[in-house]
Order: C-alpha cells, then sequence, then structure tokens
C-alpha cells in the first residue's frame, strides 16, 4: 500500500496586484454620442431625405438637385442637417467645375489658398495623384487650414477619378471629441489657446523657398483650443495634428503631452465616419465642427479630386 504525501496547501490572494495602463493611453467604456446640441429643436425634413451614417456624424443627402440654384427651402434644410451631421454625401452627383462652386457659394465667399495645385479657376484646388504618387496631403487628421484668421467654414469636394480600391476619406465628430473629454481636462482647455502655423504641415512636401515666400501672408495665429459653433452653440476641440503647434502660457513638454491627448480624440471609431468613394460623389463637411483624414492606400493607381472651400469667421 502506498501513501502519497499531502501537496502544499493552495491559499487564496487577499489583495489585487497593480496593473498600471500606460499614461496617455486611450480608455475602454461607453461614449456620450449625441448628435445635436441641448435644447436642439428636431423637425422633419420636407424637402430632402436624410439617411445617416453614424450616430453622430455623416449623413446621405437624397431628393436634392445641386446642378441647378437651391430653392431657400433646400438650402434651409440642407444647412440644418449639415449642423446636425457634419459632413453631407451627395451620391454620383457628377457637378461640373462651376456648378460644384455654384453649390458652394450658397454658404457664402469662397477661398483662394495659394498652397494647393489650381483647377479650372483660382476657387478650385485640384488633387490629382497617378503612379509614383507620395503622400501629401493624406494620412494626417486635420482641420483645413486653421492657420488662416478665418479657418474655412466649410468645404465641397468631389472625385472625379477613383481608384478601383482604397482613396476613401474619414471625418470625425470634435464636439463628440470635446464630449468624451475628461472633466478635468475640459476644465483644464475651456479658456485656453493654442498657435495654429501652416509650415508644419506644408514642410514635409513644400520647397523651403515656397514657404519663405508665403510666411508672411500666413503668419502664425492664435485661436481658441475649444470653440463655440456660431450657429448651432456647441463645444468642439480647435487642435489639429497637422497646424497646432503649442497650447499658450505652457512649457513646451506640457503642451506637446496635453496636445497629443487632445489630437488622439480624433482617432475613437465611434466619433468617425468613412465614406467609399464612387465617381461624381460629393461630400460637404462642416470645417468647423470636424477632422479628416484622407487615406493613401491606392497606388499606384490614380485618384483626382477638386475641392472648393467657403470662407470662415475668425473662431471663438
Amino acid at each position: 500500500m502506498s501513501i502519497t504525501a499531502p501537496g502544499p496547501a493552495t491559499t487564496q490572494s487577499t489583495t489585487l496586484r497593480e496593473a498600471r495602463i500606460p499614461e496617455g493611453g486611450l480608455y475602454e467604456g461607453t461614449r456620450v454620442l449625441r448628435p445635436l446640441p441641448e435644447g436642439w429643436e428636431e423637425r422633419p425634413y420636407e424637402h430632402i431625405e436624410v439617411r445617416p451614417q453614424t450616430r453622430v456624424i455623416g449623413a446621405e443627402i437624397r431628393g436634392a438637385d445641386l446642378t441647378r440654384p437651391l430653392a431657400p427651402a433646400v438650402r434651409e434644410e440642407l444647412n440644418r442637417a449639415l449642423l446636425e451631421w457634419k459632413v453631407l454625401f451627395f451620391r454620383g452627383a457628377h457637378l461640373t467645375p462651376e456648378q460644384q462652386a455654384g453649390f458652394a457659394r450658397h454658404w457664402g465667399e469662397l477661398e483662394v489658398n495659394p498652397l494647393l495645385a489650381r483647377g479650372t479657376s483660382e476657387e478650385i484646388v485640384r488633387f490629382e495623384k497617378g503612379a509614383g504618387g507620395r503622400p501629401t496631403y493624406e494620412n494626417v487628421w486635420h482641420t483645413d487650414v486653421t492657420f488662416r484668421e478665418r479657418p474655412a467654414m466649410g468645404a465641397v469636394l468631389q472625385l472625379r477619378e477613383v481608384p478601383p480600391i482604397g482613396g476613401h476619406t474619414m471625418w470625425a465628430d470634435m464636439a463628440a471629441a470635446y464630449d468624451n473629454l475628461p472633466a478635468e481636462v475640459r476644465e483644464r482647455i475651456d479658456g485656453a489657446t493654442a498657435v495654429h502655423d501652416f509650415i508644419p504641415g506644408f514642410a514635409r512636401f513644400t520647397s523651403r523657398e515656397k514657404l519663405i515666400e508665403l510666411q508672411d501672408e500666413f503668419p502664425p495665429v492664435e485661436h481658441p483650443v475649444v470653440r463655440t459653433h456660431p450657429e448651432s452653440g456647441r463645444k468642439m476641440l480647435f487642435v489639429n495634428t497637422s497646424f497646432t503647434t503649442h497650447i499658450v502660457g505652457m512649457e513646451r513638454a506640457e503642451s506637446d503631452r496635453l496636445l497629443a491627448e487632445l489630437v488622439r480624440q480624433a482617432h475613437v471609431p465611434e466619433f468617425q465616419v468613412r465614406h467609399a468613394w464612387q465617381p461624381g460623389d460629393i461630400a460637404f463637411w462642416d470645417n468647423r465642427a470636424t477632422q479628416h483624414y484622407a487615406l493613401f492606400d491606392y497606388a499606384p493607381h490614380r485618384r483626382v479630386a477638386e475641392r472648393v472651400a467657403i470662407v470662415g469667421d475668425r473662431p471663438f
């Protein structure tokens, strides 16, 4: 008869081991997802059909003829949809450059940008890339021309030629980005201002001579870190990787850490919409309320787009 010696007694731990999340990491959990500001009156659309693409950002619009001047009631409903959904998509519009510019003019004066390639007129910017192209304006989250004293109110982009795969564009809702910041971060940045400069965003693909030529035309400007939308009244993050250089009044290291945390908000999938282009599609976005990201994943294929931008107001 054999006897088995008893094994070592097991004991249950009574304390929880430390498990530290790296500083600055994104935390899982429920997101605050509200497309509209508090108190916003929701009304039905009578002249257009609005098909939301996500909970907070992006809507496909049907029933609007963009080739002709907009009736006031249609323009009002499109503007309301823009405020609610931040970016509107019109499938297969196939506008001429003149029609595209005419549509954008319903929202104001068109912007001229000497930093970008010109299309058929000075207000039309052309993005054309074929085989052998290199990343320029793609692969980075940004808000257009925040280095201006009056950044663009919005932009109307049309794809003239679409690659067989890839070439999508994404937009992020910066009101949702603000809403989901920790309370202590919101308190820290409310009332803060940041400096914006065109040079960091353009230096990687623009000659030094061109940058020197334009730097007096575009001096650094200060904008609120949190801007208030002039129509909806919502608070939104207004810093971006391409043009925001530092937060005023902070040491550089502290500013860099805080800006890194803020710009990461655009990376949260629940705040985003992604559009797979078809030839002739139009996207009209509210540049005051969004960031966008054009994917350069289509080489060696060709992609051609044209854009017009609408002059905006001074952020507050």
